[in-house]
């Protein structure tokens, strides 16, 4: 199979990952002012729920199938067999989650029944998903036209259906309707790309032992991701401070989602360059994720530190101030996970070293739980936030601890000098401006934009051999530079 360009891919994911940025920051003015903080916690709380047993129903699977897939990319017959292996072992674990959600959530006892049988769907919509057999072939654009459909969708959907407080069983099921015909239609797809295999040549549970090693970690990140809104929800009574924050990590989230867009295509590469043997490729991809992240990262935590007070109540409306903190203290996760998914899942995942990665992951676990426990009780999110950063910064510590021997750590690190003084120089010049302009949307829309050119500017006049790269390609993509040697020539 011949490979698909990485920039491509990236630009595909990036899209999309935009597509997710820009999206909510249609919807969630509107939900928030629709549904109100109460509404909004309760749909976290519930969902948090739900989130759990999918994770236990799908084990280590996608995560597993797209690195098996992307081994044996160049072998139609073998990777067909790997794939109706995983969706039928993924089939089986996921009834098992299913049947034990019914029975606990849905036929006991609790206030939040109903949505809970609206949750169902959902579980069962992760039983169909094979976007892992789509990135594990490096055909990312096909993942992308069906998110980016179903997502326009579904943000129709609710600014038709969803009007009041009252309609929050609306919001639900417009969210697990978007995530089942979303899993499905990628089936459509499929007879392109994967063979039919006899019964009797498939063995299912050899997959079993390898998604487990993968889905330990996996738990571990989700008690820092997912266990935050449960423990705050479960501690403090006023659901209202889940719903604050979850509105700060929505709005962290999306600007993450840019920074770890390249793990995805990564992952699929690296795993491919690794099992071919090719070393010098895969640190060289390495290197390129890292001063991505950086380029990123940066800019995105100086600019929400610049702006956040005249954000949150622009975007938010009335009685969402105590997301403004959150969203400050919150902010160090842009970088630090970022990291920690270049170093994780684009390096120890694809290298089969899942023992560090799962080290890694479980004493962050261990850290997030024992502040959140600490801190929950006095500070509600507050503390929640403080965890989850001191929890990120465990894990990409540790990473970094494991492949010092794989990378030179201190040069890794010198190339942040750019970005640290763009982003510096961009934030003294944006909280300056905002100190002068007055409030509204159009201001603000101004004070970013102007600092988005001077952090640009300045890596410019800095020569930043990353941005220098962005350049050329850009130009080679337009054909610049094809018309500037031709008219050399002349």
């Amino acid at each position: 199979m011949q490979k698909k360009s990485v920039t491509k891919n990236y630009i595909y994911n990036l899209i999309y990952q935009i597509l997710i940025l820009i999206l909510p920051l249609v919807t969630t003015p509107y939900i928030s002012r629709m549904l109100g903080a109460e509404n909004i916690g309760i749909y976290s709380y519930t969902t948090s729920i739900s989130a759990y047993f999918i994770l236990f129903g799908s084990l280590g699977i996608a995560l597993y199938g797209q690195r098996e897939i992307a081994y044996k990319q160049d072998n139609k017959k073998e990777y067909s067999k790997t794939f109706w292996e995983i969706v039928i072992l993924r089939a089986f674990t996921i009834l098992i989650s299913l049947a034990i959600f019914y029975l606990f959530f849905v036929n006991g006892n609790n206030s939040y029944k109903e949505y809970y049988k609206i949750l169902l769907i959902e579980i069962i919509g992760t039983t169909i998903d094979i976007s892992w057999l789509f990135q594990g072939l490096e055909e990312f654009k096909k993942t992308v036209i069906r998110n980016t459909l179903i997502k326009i969708i579904s943000i129709i959907s609710i600014f038709i259906f969803v009007k009041n407080a009252n309609d929050l069983k609306l919001y639900f099921i417009i969210y697990v309707l978007s995530v089942i015909i979303g899993n499905g239609t990628l089936w459509i797809s499929l007879p392109k790309f994967i063979d039919k295999v006899k019964i009797k040549e498939l063995n299912i549970f050899k997959h079993l032992k390898p998604t487990i090693m993968l889905f330990i970690p996996q738990i571990a990140i989700q008690v820092y991701t997912l266990f935050d809104r449960t423990m705050i929800g479960a501690i403090i009574t006023d659901k209202s401070e889940v719903g604050y924050y979850d509105q700060s990590q929505k709005i962290i989230k999306m600007l993450l989602t840019v920074v770890t867009s390249l793990g995805p295509v990564m992952l699929t590469r690296i795993s491919s360059s690794f099992i071919n043997g090719e070393k010098k490729q895969v640190v060289a991809y390495m290197k390129k994720s890292f001063n991505v992240v950086f380029l990123l990262a940066f800019p995105m935590i100086f600019g929400i530190l610049a702006v956040s007070n005249r954000f949150v109540p622009l975007f938010f409306g009335e009685g969402y101030d105590r997301v403004i903190i959150l969203m400050n203290v919150i902010t160090p996760i842009i970088l630090l996970i970022g990291l920690s998914n270049v170093i994780g899942t684009q390096y120890l995942l694809p290298t089969k070293r899942q023992r560090e990665f799962s080290i890694s992951v479980i004493c962050g676990a261990i850290v997030n739980f024992a502040i959140n426990l600490a801190l929950i009780w006095n500070y509600g999110a507050l503390g929640a936030s403080i965890g989850t950063v001191i929890a990120e910064g465990t894990v990409t510590a540790i990473q970094l601890y494991f492949v010092r021997k794989d990378f030179n750590i201190k040069e890794i690190l010198k190339g942040t000098r750019n970005y640290l003084i763009a982003s510096l120089t961009m934030f003294v010049s944006c909280y300056s401006i905002g100190i002068f302009i007055e409030e509204g949307i159009s201001p603000l829309l101004f004070e970013v934009v102007i600092g988005i050119i001077i952090y640009g500017e300045i890596l410019i006049l800095l020569k930043d051999e990353l941005v220098e790269d962005i350049f050329k390609k850009i130009k080679a993509l337009i054909g610049i530079e094809e018309r500037e040697e031709e008219n050399a020539e002349k």
